[in-house]
């Protein structure tokens, strides 16, 4: 490795060779904010490197990124040895757009909320020889690309769409799945065999995570390559004893089996799939079915993850309907036969996530457990024994990012500088003595993403803030010094952010009515142009648990509808509600049972704090917000007809015995035992209250909160003789892609709120 004077001479001409974001400024400041700008992507600032890592020989960095700020992007590498940055791969027919892609990945870009287009996604090549080598999947096909090679098609996609390649641990197979049924490339030979049988693509699939997995439990993937490269594991998804949800495109001029589409959707207190576990060698042969079928029971309902251990050991994470038991079994993959090593309980509820890892010393094993109320590190021995903390607090522990043995180190993120930034830490792996306090790795406030480099020398850091987009840059791993920028840039650099002059909303705290800590985002309006407060306000809502809106990052400066509002006079307030995210399991666990309850009344203390601070008066304060949001927004007008007058609310869930088993279920309980709170939770039973003006917006063939929802909520409202507006895009699902659909969905939602506010 260079050292950093080296380093240093290194950069100076370095501004040519890096991907820089454009700086050149408009001739003139306009002051007009066109509504335009509010559905423009990627979001300013946003056009920075993405999905970065390092090769494996650590000498490149590599990472998606788009040259002319679209959300078109390319693979490009930074040589480590030459301070140099080269474009490596670009589809050779343009890659994926909105156009080209197979039903199957448009429903999985629907669940990860993936908007990129061009490449979306690589990897690299594991391999012994020299070469530096991506795959790099496209609608066309899977492409492979040395440095010194033109790109070469290895796999076709013209005969029916590959799903989900992946690459051996070894490099020399890909794994993928082509008419549901798991498949293996050999790439030395470029010969493909199919490994799986059976399945028929309605009611039986191999290899593709479910519906409820990819939504909600944050499990992409159907399949899992073994260490040393010699097997797979899969799902074999039963979907046979689901009723069918059929979906009609009306927006078509077509009609039949065109025009409709059919989903084995598992509502709340009904059946879910069944769902098996086998494992297959990558030559051939016949599959071991490991002893265990979820779905089938309450204790085995859900497989929620899958790992590999030492010695092709397989070890999965099976959690149970009510979701306050999850354990870990072990399986011998020869004979199936399984053993639970560790049950984890809750009476809140189980959060997921992907702490578990396995460790040399031992055969012993990391796992985070939110016992003390918020997530920790501990340390497990192979029987599932635990043998102690690796770290605690009122603070959590998000990912682990990296494990030295050698030198009993263990990397992280978290929230122990506060639960509105993301930082990384290291820790003792194996603590003799009392736990000391994490070192914190990661430099200037705001939320870090991480990836380390696989010496265990140094890492990528991506940092974002309120006052400052995403920048790139190379660290050490030993202090977190700044070894070299990759990307630089800053707010007053972005033309749209001095053009629409966004400024980033200020954070306050504010009490709830039990006394908990709640933190808002206020968009001001400038007083020099709109006079002293107080201004007509909306409020932007989600609530729901999972997610947090308010934090120190960048993506709450480019809030593009809040700065919208905010410059044509409005006040515009973000408040994360209990029942939200990052803030430990009590904090989220209020609405236990209870949706529409507490998180309404939070919402209703953010308003009242605003025109208790003279910032917005009674009468004059709205609400808008989507999915979750879109609920919250519908209830809380309902509920609290004095303090709201008018809500957008977008794809709301309506009555929650409508929508999915794993979510509803996890945060409501069954419906047979949880009358009065889904009674209670469902918008329509508090209509009749309605004073304000609601503008309900939804796609028609939204396959996650079904149009079934509004449809209920019309209903509703009819029975009551209430108003409402009604936005429908007839070709959309959970939110409106098309620029079109965007821009339309918002002039008529600005329209709505002049009219109504």
């Amino acid at each position: 490795m260079q050292t950093s004077e080296n380093k240093k001479l290194k950069y100076s001409d370095l501004t040519s060779k890096m991907p820089q974001p454009d700086t050149s400024l408009p001739n003139s400041i306009d002051d007009g904010f066109p509504v335009e700008k509010i559905v423009q992507y990627p979001l300013p600032g946003y056009a920075a490197p993405t999905s970065v890592n390092f090769s494996p020989d650590d000498y490149l960095i590599s990472y998606l990124f788009s040259p002319d700020q679209t959300l078109n992007r390319k693979v490009f590498v930074f040589d480590l040895t030459t301070c140099k940055q080269q474009l490596f791969f670009t589809p050779p027919d343009g890659g994926l757009d909105e156009e080209n892609l197979s039903e199957e990945d448009k429903f999985r870009r629907e669940r990860s909320r993936e908007r990129g287009l061009g490449v979306t996604r690589y990897e690299w090549v594991n391999t012994s020889s020299k070469k530096t080598t991506v795959m790099v999947p496209l609608p066309a096909g899977i492409y492979f690309m040395d440095r010194s090679l033109q790109p070469q098609l290895k796999l076709p996609g013209d005969s029916s769409p590959i799903v989900d390649p992946h690459l051996s641990p070894d490099g020399t197979m890909l794994a993928y799945v082509r008419n549901h049924e798991l498949n293996a490339l050999d790439l030395l030979y470029n010969k493909s065999k199919r490994l799986t049988s059976g399945a028929n693509g309605t009611t039986k699939t191999h290899a593709v995570a479910e519906y409820i997995a990819q939504e909600e439990m944050e499990r992409k993937n159907g399949y899992w390559w073994s260490p040393d490269s010699k097997y797979i594991a899969f799902t074999e998804v039963d979907s046979s004893e689901i009723p069918i949800y059929r979906i009609i495109h009306q927006g078509k001029s077509t009609v039949g089996s065109e025009a409709q589409e059919e989903h084995a959707y598992p509502f709340s207190g009904a059946t879910n799939v069944k769902v098996r576990l086998g494992v297959v060698p990558v030559i051939g042969g016949s599959v071991t079915w490991m002893d265990l079928c979820c779905g089938s029971n309450s204790d085995d309902e859900y497989l929620v993850r899958v790992n590999w251990i030492n010695g092709n050991t397989l070890v999965a994470q099976v959690l149970n309907r009510s979701h306050s038991k999850l354990k870990l079994i072990k399986f011998d993959i020869k004979t199936g036969q399984g053993k639970c090593i560790l049950v984890e309980e809750d009476t809140t509820w189980i959060n997921l996530h992907d702490c578990f890892t396995p460790l040399d010393r031992g055969n012993s094993f990391l796992w985070a457990s939110e016992k003390t109320g918020f997530r920790h590190l501990y340390l497990h021995d192979e029987n599932g024994v635990c043998m102690g903390p690796i770290t605690q607090g009122d603070w959590m522990v998000e990912q682990i990012v990296g494990v030295n043995e050698a030198s009993n180190c263990i990397y992280f993120t978290g929230t122990l500088d506060g639960p509105l930034e993301c930082h990384m830490y290291r820790a003792e792996l194996f603590p003799e003595n009392e736990i000391a306090r994490p070192v914190k790795l990661t430099h200037g406030k705001g939320k870090h993403a991480v990836v380390l480099d696989h010496q265990m020398q140094k890492f990528v850091d991506v940092h974002e803030s309120l006052d400052s987009p995403p920048r790139v840059s190379l660290c050490s791993l030993h202090d977190g010094s700044l070894m070299m920028p990759l990307f630089e840039q800053q707010a007053s650099t972005i033309p749209r952010v001095q053009q629409l002059q966004l400024e980033p909303p200020k954070i306050f705290q504010i009490q709830a009515k039990d006394g908990t800590t709640l933190y808002g985002a206020l968009y001001k309006p400038d007083e020099e142009k709109f006079g002293p407060p107080p201004y007509k306000t909306m409020i932007s809502v989600y609530g729901g648990p999972g997610v947090q809106l308010v934090s120190d990052s960048w993506a709450n400066t480019v809030d593009m509808r809040a700065q919208f509002l905010r410059s044509k006079g409005i006040l515009v307030w973000k408040m994360d509600n209990r029942g939200s995210s990052r803030r430990g399991l009590a904090f989220e666990g209020a609405v236990k049972h209870n949706f529409g309850r507490y998180d309404a009344e939070d919402q209703v203390a953010g308003a009242e704090w605003l025109m208790k601070e003279g910032l917005a008066k009674a009468g004059d304060i709205g609400l808008y917000g989507w999915s979750y949001g879109g609920y919250l927004s519908a209830i809380s007008l309902s509920r609290f007809p004095d303090v709201f007058k008018c809500a957008v609310s977008g794809a709301p869930v309506t009555s929650w015995d409508g929508y999915d088993s794993f979510y509803t279920e996890k945060y409501m309980g069954m419906p047979n035992e949880n009358k009065v709170g889904y009674s209670y939770g469902s918008v329509m039973n508090h209509v009749d209250r309605l004073k304000g003006k609601l503008l309900l917006v939804h796609g028609l063939i939204d396959e996650n909160v079904h149009f079934r929802h509004t449809a209920r909520l019309v209903n509703g409202l009819v029975g009551a003789r209430k108003p409402y507006e009604l936005l429908i895009f007839p070709d959309a699902r959970h939110m409106p892609r098309p620029l079109k659909d965007r821009l339309y969905m918002e002039e008529r939602i600005w329209d709505f709120i002049q009219r109504t506010l």
